[in-house]
């Protein structure tokens, strides 16, 4: 696995439990700001049963990206953390944003 990629699961792998981050803080916070883009693709190559909380990185208007059953998947992950995720797929990022 390259550097980019374990830099960005290592610190996906920090967001805490209840919290959420945005695909460009994790690119920030991983140590290559601007890379949002690539942060989204990484995660959409994740195996299904990968145990990397991946569900916790939402765009940064604090929407969730993904459609269909995916969407479904990932707003029942949050809602089963304590995160309000609106029927649109809405996150209060100002209640629930990870800073670390």
């Amino acid at each position: 696995m390259d550097q980019f990629l374990l830099q960005i699961f290592a610190t996906i792998n920090q967001i805490p439990h209840g919290k959420v981050s945005t695909y460009g803080d994790i690119a920030k916070f991983s140590g290559y700001p601007g890379y949002a883009r690539h942060v989204g693709k990484a995660l959409g190559k994740l195996p299904k049963d990968s145990t990397l909380p991946w569900f916790r990185v939402i765009n940064s208007q604090g929407k969730i990206s993904l459609k269909g059953p995916d969407f479904i998947r990932q707003s029942q992950a949050l809602i089963a953390e304590g995160i309000a995720v609106s029927p649109e797929g809405k996150v209060a990022l100002k209640q629930f944003r990870w800073q670390p």
